[in-house]
């Protein structure tokens, strides 16, 4: 994943594009204009309701997009944030993450033991099944000695 001005630059680029199409699509989709004031009704009626669905599509995705971007805005450090802050909050991430590992690791180890009790109750119920298979009793009688 990218960091933070990666992101800010990618979605500033987003928005350009954004900006640029729209321009070059509402052009393309824009009624002709005469400069003697004639107007024309030939297609006017479909040519301004498919430009207003691209406005409004348009508008929506450079909005979403601006408001990406000003939330990326937002998650950066701020003027206020020294060096000395970012060490502190960094040292407390460390630690958070080496508790993590701590729990992690004690999670692992119990599964270990509680495969290591699985695989052996398997072994011991496939030794029972093939004694029985064999014709052997699974167990020996105290009568029979």
């Amino acid at each position: 994943m990218a960091d933070r001005l990666t992101q800010l630059q990618d979605a500033a680029n987003s928005l350009a594009d954004q900006f640029c199409n729209a321009i070059g699509v509402l052009q393309q989709c824009a009624p002709p204009a005469s400069f003697t004031n004639i107007q024309t009704a030939i297609g006017k009626d479909q040519a301004t309701n498919q430009t207003e669905e691209y406005a409004q599509l348009f508008a929506a995705l450079i909005a979403r997009t601006a408001k990406d971007v000003d939330v990326l805005i937002d998650s950066l450090p701020s003027e206020e944030s020294t060096a000395a802050l970012q060490a502190a909050s960094l040292r407390q991430l460390e630690e958070e993450n080496h508790e993590a590992a701590a729990r992690l690791e004690e999670v692992v180890n119990r599964g270990d033991m509680l495969l290591e009790k699985i695989q052996s109750a398997l072994a011991d119920i496939a030794q029972s099944q093939l004694r029985t298979r064999n014709g052997a009793p699974s167990q020996s009688s105290p009568t029979e000695s």
